[in-house]
């Protein structure tokens, strides 16, 4: 039987983020079982953690990242989506399984330095997801002590078949090396999901499983299908990217005379278990049968700026009813693991797409994303994302002398507007300190910081060959899709809405 512990003397965030009054937790066995006055918890015998000058809040839940992209860390610049996927290849090939290893525990341990203690991570696997592999990945968010649902990244079509014609448009022999970067039939890769699947042994609070059709135009309707009833056997959420950018919306109506939105729910992919990340491109039609489904959105204001793909109507999607929550997306796309970051451009954003500041993103809007919200998406079986008796003990300790709570106003506007996780100190998950006064307490993160450095030059070296494809195919890919973006799209993403009268 584990001994209770009393978090004493910090101040602690009401789940409405009106107030932050001083309040002692007790814990046992890794869920709040009590939430008491310092005066209540004088005689309490047991544990002590030391809260004085903290300020403790839900840990944060990142919907939407990308695991294998730590180790793509500053790869890229003037990148459009389509340009990102085009360097793949060399972003995240050749990798052994300790390259595999070293980078999920690398994006957890950013994630818990900087206040996140949960992550759907979409993690990529060439050829096809492995049970080895997808073990792994969830061994390294156990090892640093994240909790994690992983949702490999699957496909049957690469992006020089996926974009209408432009496989065709390329010219020889570019066309030919192209195609040595296709993915198996989805044959292969659906029977190497129901093996990873079938043989998941972590605990399900810990590391669950999940799918990720990466993006609809990458897949054939038959893998789409074997996707959504392979996730509906073994009961697990489908995590997609969907609507992102201007060429995939265009791609979707040459190919399917329809929205990508639509012809999901065509196939009948759309349910409780479906998250869409990103969800930029949609019409209200689209936002209405996410609704009507009961889907998710995760918002990823960080990346739809890095690669210019737009501004999601989160307004739009928050007033049909779709659960909304907040990811960083993988950092070799956004820069970073920073949910702070993250969740301040989830609110700022909002601004540039509707001049109505009463249909803006409010801070407590956002901050309910990063946690209650996002936790609902993940659905890892444990009750995260809120600091109340009956939830589990994962808690984000502040530094209340950092100069971003100086002096301490309201406590959500600060953390929303002048947090920048720099005042995370320690951090808990289910009761245990992962993090204690910026000491990771249960892996070497020195070993971990070379080991990151010693991959990422041999990876420049085992992938040069496809870093240089890459580089002469990036032109035409950048021209083609260009192309496309320049063909009208009925639906145009505006900059404000038209202000009713």
């Amino acid at each position: 039987m584990s001994e209770k512990i009393c978090v004493r003397g910090g101040r602690v965030l009401e789940p409405d983020g009106s107030s932050a009054p001083y309040r002692d937790l007790i814990i046992d066995d890794g869920a709040i079982v009590d939430i008491v006055s310092p005066e209540e918890s004088r005689g309490v015998t047991t544990q002590i953690v030391n809260a004085t000058d903290r300020l403790l809040i839900p840990g944060l839940v990142n919907a939407h990242t990308h695991g294998h992209g730590s180790l793509g860390r500053g790869m890229g610049d003037r990148w459009t989506l389509e340009l990102l996927l085009n360097a793949g290849p060399w972003l995240s090939g050749k990798r052994t399984m300790e390259h595999k290893y070293i980078a999920a525990a690398l994006n957890a341990a950013e994630m818990i330095l900087k206040g996140c203690t949960s992550a759907y991570d979409l993690y990529f696997e060439f050829p096809a997801p492995t049970p080895e592999g997808m073990g792994t990945v969830a061994q390294a968010y156990r090892d640093v002590g994240a909790r994690v649902v992983i949702a490999p990244m699957l496909a049957d079509m690469s992006l020089y078949e996926a974009v209408p014609g432009l496989l065709d448009s390329l010219p020889e022999p570019l066309r030919r090396q192209a195609g040595q970067f296709a993915l198996n039939p989805f044959e292969e890769t659906a029977a190497a999901c129901r093996t990873f699947l079938e043989s998941w042994s972590h605990p399900a609070d810990e590391a669950k499983p999940a799918l990720a059709p990466t993006i609809p135009l990458h897949c054939s309707d038959p893998f789409l299908e074997r996707c959504r009833d392979l996730a509906r056997a073994h009961g697990v959420g489908l995590h997609t990217h969907l609507a992102e950018s201007r060429t995939q919306a265009v791609s979707a109506l040459k190919r399917y005379d329809c929205t990508l939105t639509a012809h999901l729910d065509a196939l009948g992919v759309l349910g409780p278990n479906f998250t869409a990340a990103h969800g930029i491109w949609l019409d209200d039609d689209d936002i209405a049968r996410l609704a009507a489904n009961g889907c998710a959105v995760a918002h990823n204001p960080g990346s739809n700026l890095r690669l210019g793909t737009g501004v999601a109507p989160i307004r739009k999607l928050l007033d049909a009813g779709v659960r909304v929550g907040v990811g960083s997306d993988g950092t070799n796309s956004s820069d970073n693991q920073n949910m702070f970051e993250a969740v301040r451009l989830a609110a700022n954003v909002s601004r540039v797409a509707d001049v109505d500041p009463g249909r803006w993103v409010s801070a407590g809007e956002a901050l309910k994303m990063a946690t209650s919200e996002g936790a609902a998406i993940l659905d890892l079986a444990t009750a995260t994302g809120r600091i109340e008796i009956g939830a589990r003990a994962d808690i984000v300790f502040l530094d209340l002398d950092n100069i971003n709570l100086v002096p301490f106003n309201d406590p959500v506007n600060l953390l929303v507007y002048s947090e920048d996780a720099t005042s995370v100190k320690s951090v808990m998950v289910n009761g245990r300190m992962v993090l204690d006064n910026g000491r990771f307490t249960r892996f070497d993160y020195r070993s971990l910081v070379r080991r990151a450095q010693d991959a990422a030059e041999e990876l420049r070296a085992r992938t040069a060959e496809n870093r240089q494809i890459s580089a002469q195919l990036e032109r035409h890919v950048a021209k083609h899709c260009l192309c496309l973006c320049r063909e009208p799209y009925p639906v145009e993403r505006l900059i404000c809405d038209p202000v009713e009268a």
